[in-house]
């Protein structure tokens, strides 16, 4: 029987409950604990399972990788909890997969340097049809360069920034933030999409997230894809690419 890879959750927020409702209940992985800020925002165990929700303040993580060690650690927390733990990761070769989008050039920086002595991934959309829709987008840009690019990202209605996802994807097809239309209604998990105008036709690559569980099937996968790697920095565009690159049957 193939051994299970022992999992670490950082961040407890509706996300993060998500992620844990699904890598709990994936028989490839032990999910053993899970990181939050404070006590006053935990239950002692994670619904229905026997996870412990563990408040970081006042505990290192250096201290909990000690007591319950895990293979991988999978950030949904915030953009400074890399600092925390990043020199653990490091030591003890824990493979990170971060799902923040709000990392500074500095932040990256850092975990561009954590690749140096483990596997890292970092994506600020960890859902996979979204990367899907980025790579093919990508391929879009490429064939026809001369085509206009917007962008539409809707969110529910508390989201203030702009979504980390959309200003990727501006960032990926090299257009202009101004590219980016921001739409905030109810309760919109996220709904992002690309069009390109041609001049006599449209094309149109939509992606919405239903639920956010979508971010805990895009975790697993790229857990397993990133265990099959060596040491560095990677996106889910990187994964995402090796894996079809694999399966793809040669012509």
């Amino acid at each position: 029987m193939t051994k299970k890879m022992r999992v670490g959750l950082a961040g407890y927020g509706k996300a993060g409950k998500a992620v844990a409702n699904i890598l709990s209940s994936d028989p490839r992985f032990e999910l053993c604990w899970i990181a939050c800020r404070t006590a006053a925002e935990k239950p002692q165990t994670h619904p229905g399972t026997n996870i412990p929700v563990i408040a970081i303040e006042g505990n290192s993580y250096a201290d909990l990788f000690e007591r319950m060690p895990v293979d991988a650690l999978v950030d949904f927390s915030s953009a400074p909890s890399i600092h925390a733990y990043g020199e653990e990761v490091r030591k003890r070769h824990i493979m990170l997969v971060s799902a923040i989008s709000a990392y500074s050039e500095e932040d990256l920086r850092y975990a561009h340097g954590l690749g140096k002595d483990t596997r890292v991934l970092c994506s600020p959309n960890i859902t996979l049809g979204i990367n899907f829709l980025i790579v093919a987008a990508k391929l879009l840009r490429k064939i026809a360069p001369f085509a206009d690019v917007e962008i539409l990202e809707q969110h529910f209605k508390n989201k203030a920034e702009v979504s980390g996802t959309a200003r990727k994807i501006a960032e990926t097809l090299e257009v202009d933030g101004e590219r980016i239309t921001s739409l905030r209604l109810g309760g919109i998990v996220g709904h992002h999409e690309v069009i390109f105008g041609f001049p006599h036709q449209t094309v149109r690559l939509t992606h919405e997230s239903i639920r956010r569980e979508a971010f805990g099937t895009g975790a697993a996968f790229a857990l397993a894809q990133l265990a099959g790697c060596e040491n560095g920095f990677y996106t889910f565009d990187d994964l995402l690419l090796r894996k079809m690159n694999c399966d793809m049957p040669e012509a």
